[in-house]
């Protein structure tokens, strides 16, 4: 028997969970939550092949940081991030009738099989009052557990659709005024331990990757309560145009590793992107979650020898 083999299970209405043998890789978790955390699906916990969490939820610093979660923390005047908003000239305000929701409206496929998993989703993204803005089909893959490398790898891929009869305007709080605070997107939230943790890029290392742009970024931890490290790594498919050479709306990384470990891809750091009505927005990007401290080297021999 396959150690590693992956195995489903969905608890209908909750959650789906990914194992490979006895380890819960991830769980998906879909129903809703607290409305002043806006609502939506999110992926937690998240280990590595060894058992070793990867991410945090609901930290008591940022109650509406989930595990890693599609979100929109700036869209049309609406937050669809959680918590507070972020307003120009005026900092953070709470304000709950801002706050939005993605949610759930059906799987087209929840299944496993020769070594890859996959959860096919269709969201509604909804403002506070419940107006349908946008249309999400969501696609999650788990894949390539490598136990020689001791990783194994996640595929998000999101296609939103404006729904609205007029355009929608992605931001972060940097478009509404506030110093590199670009976060909107795809959106990890390290686990405690993880905080002042090792930030490498293609072309660079440290904090100050900050709203820059590259293929990809890792982010290394040292676990608590256990011994060990883990590094994640985040991907850019070929055909995000993150750099924005081919005329797409480029993507800067958020990342922080002080106070707390988050990464974003950020679609809207420093400009808004903004979509016609009936127009769609995809992006596809990839995770590694690995045990160890990988170097730029492994890192770069690992995303290789990947197929897209």
């Amino acid at each position: 028997m396959n150690p590693h083999e992956l195995t489903l299970t969905h608890v209908h209405g909750d959650h789906i969970r990914l194992c490979a043998g006895e380890v819960a890789l991830l769980t998906y978790v879909y129903r809703p939550e607290a409305a002043f955390e806006a609502p939506k699906p999110y992926l937690h916990p998240l280990r590595t092949l060894s058992g070793g969490v990867v991410t945090d939820y609901r930290p008591n610093d940022h109650r509406w940081h989930k595990g890693l979660q599609m979100t929109a923390s700036h869209l049309s005047g609406q937050n669809l991030w959680g918590g507070w908003t972020y307003l120009p000239g005026e900092g953070y305000r709470d304000l709950p009738d801002r706050v939005g929701s993605m949610s759930h409206e059906g799987f087209d496929e929840v299944a496993a099989a020769d070594g890859r998993a996959v959860v096919r989703e269709r969201l509604a993204w909804r403002n506070h009052d419940g107006d349908r803005w946008a249309d999400e089909a969501r696609t999650i893959e788990a894949h390539d557990v490598d136990a020689a490398a001791g990783a194994w790898t996640l595929t998000w891929s999101s296609a939103i659709t404006n729904r609205r009869d007029e355009p929608l305007r992605f931001g972060s709080p940097t478009t509404a005024g506030r110093e590199m605070a670009g976060y909107t997107g795809l959106f990890w939230r390290g686990p405690r331990g993880f905080a002042g943790g090792r930030v490498l890029g293609a072309d660079g290392e440290g904090p100050e990757l900050m709203g820059t742009r590259s293929p990809w970024l890792a982010y290394s931890g040292e676990f608590d309560g256990r011994d060990g490290h883990a590094t994640v790594v985040f991907a850019h498919a070929p055909e995000n145009d993150h750099a924005g050479e081919a005329g797409a709306h480029p993507a800067h990384w958020f990342v922080r590793n002080d106070p707390f470990a988050a990464v974003a891809p950020s679609w809207a750091f420093f400009d808004e992107l903004v979509l016609a009505p009936g127009d769609t927005l995809a992006r596809r990007y990839r995770v590694v979650v690995a045990d160890g401290r990988w170097e730029r080297a492994d890192i770069v021999r690992h995303l290789e020898g990947q197929d897209w």
